[in-house]
């Protein structure tokens, strides 16, 4: 049977609504990601109540136009004068004073380090909102106060960045001289898990803060080294094993178990491989 011409004409007009309400519903949803983007890739979360054990100092920055800046110190045991400088910058859905930042904190000064904890803009009671030029400002800041007012020298400077806090770090290395840097779960590049995790979407058209330190890696100018876990389920490993490649050398690549975020608490193997390569290269004695 042969439809008839009003048949055809309906059928028409409802392949041009559904096609035009997919339409919509496509570009509101690439609106709906371009207005979530920062709470995606930043999710700051409030200062909480949590603190490092004694003996640390909070400091506040003052910087004009800028938002003031929270640092926290924390000086190794003994002989802190004479001891590296650990810089120190976060992940993404924490802040200064979540338990495994305090955890990195206490850890690396166990060591015989000290350390220089930053906080970002947006972040744990530091007034702004995060953007990628606006960290990346927040690291170059807490690393001026190091040399500046600490008087810390750049031979006796460590870089250490984890997750989000890596690409914080590979920018800021990528500028600066310094020792050493330590990255911990890094990735490559956060438009290219963006686009894996939205496959459908232009993601590298839309984002605002692509964080690609596959792009700077090869300006840092020290030795490096990589932490990963295989069981990362937030940054593939593959990320750090690219990220890795592009650097220059000297470089190290230490795969760790637990995760993204607990391989430093839960792989007794994590902080001694620190110390190694820190020794390696007579950062520590």
């Amino acid at each position: 049977m042969v439809p008839s011409f009003a048949a055809m004409k309906h059928s028409q007009r409802a392949l041009i609504v559904v096609g035009s309400l997919a339409v919509f519903g496509y570009l509101g949803a690439m609106l709906w990601l371009v207005s979530q983007e920062t709470r995606i890739v930043f999710d700051a979360r409030p200062l909480g109540d949590l603190r490092p054990a004694a003996p640390f100092d909070e400091v506040w920055l003052d910087r004009g136009e800028e938002p003031r800046q929270r640092l926290w110190r924390l000086r190794a045991a003994t002989d802190s004068a004479s001891r590296p400088w650990v810089l120190y910058f976060h992940g993404n859905a924490s802040n200064i004073a979540s338990r495994m930042n305090i955890l990195h904190a206490e850890k690396l000064r166990a060591l015989g380090l000290n350390v220089l904890v930053a906080e970002y803009r947006g972040y744990g009671g530091m007034d702004g909102v995060p953007t990628e030029p606006g960290l990346e400002a927040d690291a170059r800041s807490a690393y001026d106060y190091l040399r500046g007012q600490l008087g810390a020298e750049p031979r006796r400077i460590i870089v250490y960045g984890w997750s989000l806090g890596s690409a914080v770090a590979v920018d800021l290395v990528s500028h600066v001289d310094e020792a050493a840097v330590v990255l911990e779960g890094a990735p490559a590049s956060l438009v290219a898990i963006g686009a894996r995790r939205y496959p459908y979407f232009p993601i590298r058209l839309l984002i605002r803060n692509p964080f690609e330190s596959i792009l700077k890696i090869d300006k840092a100018g020290s030795p490096i080294l990589f932490l990963h876990s295989p069981e990362d389920a937030v940054i593939p490993f593959e990320e750090g094993r690219k990220l890795y490649a592009a650097a220059r050398e000297p470089k190290q690549f230490v795969e760790v178990s637990g995760g993204h975020v607990y391989s430093s608490e839960k792989d007794a193997r994590f902080f001694p491989a620190v110390r190694a390569f820190l020794q390696a290269h007579r950062l520590l004695p």
